[in-house]
């Protein structure tokens, strides 16, 4: 998956593990309650079960990740991050 500068998916849940491997370019990764970690390619996040979070590029680079899911999973896409939200991060 690939994301434009600024771009960032919904906060959402997936029913079963999902592993992100960035591959390019700079990008975000949050879990709800805990600080926005910075990808860079070679970064890996193994997100567990029923964890609410989003991911997406940085303000400005491109970055791309693949999303690897262990598993049938069932996906909760919730409200999208705000821009109030994602201003906040360096």
């Amino acid at each position: 998956m690939s994301f434009e500068p600024g771009c960032r998916n919904n906060w959402h849940m997936h029913s079963v593990p999902q592993i992100l491997i960035a591959v390019a370019g700079e990008g975000w990764y949050q879990e709800e309650g805990k600080p926005a970690q910075k990808l860079v390619p070679g970064d890996v996040v193994i997100v567990n079960p029923n964890t609410k979070h989003w991911h997406g590029a940085t303000k400005d680079s491109w970055f791309a990740h693949l999303a690897i899911m262990v598993g049938d999973s069932k996906n909760t896409w919730l409200k999208p991050v705000s821009d109030e939200e994602y201003d906040k991060l360096n």
